[in-house]
């Protein structure tokens, strides 16, 4: 079938996870003329947006310049709720365990206090007392960060393409972006199904950013993933009343992470947030091996083996790493008239329903009041020629 032409957009977004299905939505709340372009379903789970719990967290040990943008994710969270209709977001407090002195600990200490956050650091014998699942060290604490929880987010990514959808906007689901191109006039987009024209374009592409982006000249590492639920011997220490979201520090660049227990996902989940096996989205192997339950089970039967129980799923998961492991969110340094998000490195979801508020700013204004300066493409790119 030969493409048509379709009538002009304020704006078309590339890619519907949760980056781009927020950014659909708040173009929409705006009034803007919205199209939305998804090559899967919407939501899937091929990407990196799914598996029933995403971590949220305040105190942010990665770099204390996001606390004001979680300020800002965890209102528009409520308000997507409200305006939704449903629960999104679970505020259980998150536990992260490790020494005093490690990134995990440290780090979340130091953005508490820089930024005035309910926190509270809690010593071994305290800590095992209140929170006897876990069997860790003698020299590890407890931090306690207060506004720290969990998102749903295939519920939270329907939502925002609900409310989008209900407001005005096109969204299309299983319509592969095919090339794309922007001049002075606008942005073009051409798919399997047609050609579309707007002032500008968002893209959001995920793990086939590098594919959607040309000319960025910032390299985009995507790495194979894998989350795991298991049954615990002892179930009724880790239901939701009984458990925050958690993370443990093994002072190597790496951590192992997970939720309570959920009525309508059985069992506990549980992931190693770790570098991984580079991969192609195209290509990834999504069988699950022996190998991959081994990045969960020996953390299991040292540090909880209360929960060390029979293995009832895993899922493969996509992070799409920057060189530098923080976002990506800026003006195309060639084309001002697009918009990236890409190189979210594993822990963006959280932010999806400001950087979606950025990112309708950055589309329909060029500026946004929201503290993204730190994410800019600058920061990774060398001198340009002229």
């Amino acid at each position: 079938m030969s493409a048509r032409l379709s009538s002009a957009f304020d704006a078309i977004v590339i890619g519907l996870g949760a980056m781009g299905a927020a950014a659909a939505w708040q173009l929409a709340a705006r009034g803007a003329r919205v199209l939305g372009l998804e090559q899967f379903d919407i939501p899937h789970a091929l990407g990196s947006s799914h598996g029933f719990s995403r971590m949220t967290r305040m105190a942010y040990f990665e770099h204390p310049d996001y606390v004001q943008l979680l300020r800002s994710a965890l209102r528009l969270w409520h308000q997507l709720e409200a305006q939704g209709g449903q629960k999104l977001i679970y505020l259980t407090g998150g536990l992260y365990l490790g020494p005093v002195g490690g990134e995990l600990v440290g780090g979340s200490l130091a953005a508490a206090k820089m930024h005035g956050l309910a926190h509270e650091l809690i010593e071994l014998n305290e800590l095992r007392r209140r929170f006897g699942q876990f069997r860790v060290p003698d020299d590890f604490v407890g931090f306690l960060d207060r506004d720290a929880g969990f998102i749903l987010p295939e519920k939270a990514i329907g939502t925002f393409a609900g409310l989008a959808l209900r407001r005005g906007a096109q969204l299309h689901g299983r319509e592969p972006v095919l090339d794309w191109s922007a001049d002075s006039a606008g942005v073009s987009v051409i798919t399997s199904r047609a050609t579309y024209r707007a002032a500008t374009a968002i893209i959001c592409g995920g793990a086939w950013s590098e594919r959607l982006v040309r000319g960025l000249g910032i390299p985009l590492r995507v790495t194979r993933q894998v989350m795991g639920w298991v049954w615990p011997k002892t179930p009724a220490l880790f239901e939701l009343t009984r458990l925050p979201v958690w993370a443990v520090d093994h002072l190597d660049g790496s951590i192992h992470y997970g939720f309570p227990m959920l009525p309508d996902s059985p069992g506990f989940k549980l992931a190693h947030h770790a570098p991984a096996q580079s991969t192609d989205p195209q290509t990834v192997d999504r069988q699950i091996s022996q190998a991959d339950e081994q990045t969960i089970r020996p953390f299991l039967q040292r540090f909880i083996p209360d929960a060390d129980g029979p293995l009832l799923s895993m899922r493969v998961c996509l992070y799409t790493n920057s060189p530098d492991q923080h976002f990506l969110i800026d003006r195309h340094p060639e084309h001002p008239n697009v918009v990236l998000a890409c190189g979210f490195s594993g822990h963006g979801f959280k932010f999806a329903p400001v950087i979606g508020a950025a990112l309708a700013d950055l589309a329909l204004t060029g500026k946004t009041i929201h503290p993204i300066e730190f994410l800019g493409c600058k920061r990774l790119l060398g001198p340009r020629p002229g």
